[in-house]
């Protein structure tokens, strides 16, 4: 595994934990961060023993406060396009289901790497937030879109428009996390909701995850056709005859990722 600075990179049983590692900055996304973390997510996704893949931030203040804005501040479009930007494009192809554990702010760019995660565990202080509007910008990394599409246009606005921070509670009635626990448990709840989805046919994770995905980016004719091709292909994997036997045999699957 690499050496990196700004993150930390673990393994738990066939669990890989990525954990932005800036505390005394809030764990702002500067640009080699978020290199480092697109480079850590792409080899543990390479790696054929981690099934899944939990994010999380280092202290308990912050999952991620938004970009680094003394960074950011006098660079110009086209640098801007050239560097962390790419990583994002990056971070969005991993096929390995992803859990953001979330505790304290997700703001900015903390919120939209929340996002891009396939699930979220937040604990009760968490706080969600889009508010670029408040230094003359607007969300970059995937904020308008991926908001939008999951708790609608209007709470969007507001959010976005008035760059206004969301507790956990209310961002889990509006559908955008799975679940909200204690403080400080997020990672303890995340690592369990991990190792459930790391036990299943680890193909089949990749490929549902997939098929979720199109719902979100395609028309439903073509999202129903990248569902069926996904559920077809499964009947050619080793561990969708061994699933379907332990069914009928009344046991317990071994999955093997083959």
């Amino acid at each position: 595994m690499a050496d990196y600075q700004y993150i930390l990179v673990e393994r738990d049983e066939n669990v890989g934990i990525v954990t932005l590692n800036r505390p005394n900055a809030l764990n702002a996304l500067n640009i080699q961060l978020v290199g480092e973390l697109a480079d850590a997510l792409e080899e543990l996704d390479r790696d054929e023993a981690i099934r899944c893949i939990v994010i999380t931030g280092a202290g308990d203040r912050a999952f991620a406060a938004g970009a680094d804005i003394k960074e950011m501040s006098d660079k110009s479009p086209i640098e801007m396009m050239l560097s962390d930007f790419e990583h994002w494009g990056r971070i969005k192809r991993i096929h390995t289901p992803m859990i953001a554990a979330v505790g304290g702010y997700a703001l900015g760019g903390g919120c939209e790497l929340a996002m891009n995660c396939d699930m979220i565990v937040a604990s009760e202080n968490a706080r969600f937030g889009q508010p670029e509007i408040l230094i003359g910008v607007i969300p970059g990394a995937g904020g308008t879109q991926r908001l939008a599409r999951t708790i609608g246009k209007y709470r969007t606005m507001e959010m976005v428009l008035t760059g206004a921070q969301i507790s956990a509670q209310e961002m889990a009635a509006h559908g955008l996390v799975n679940r909200v626990v204690p403080k400080g448990e997020h990672l303890t709840e995340a690592l369990k909701l991990a190792k459930t989805v790391a036990a299943q046919a680890p193909i089949a994770a990749r490929l549902a995850k997939e098929a979720v995905l199109a719902a979100f980016e395609t028309p439903l004719a073509e999202g129903l056709e990248i569902e069926r091709r996904n559920f077809y292909l499964l009947f050619a994997t080793e561990d969708m005859r061994e699933g379907m036997r332990a069914f009928i045999e009344k046991r317990k699957a071994a999955f093997q990722g083959r």
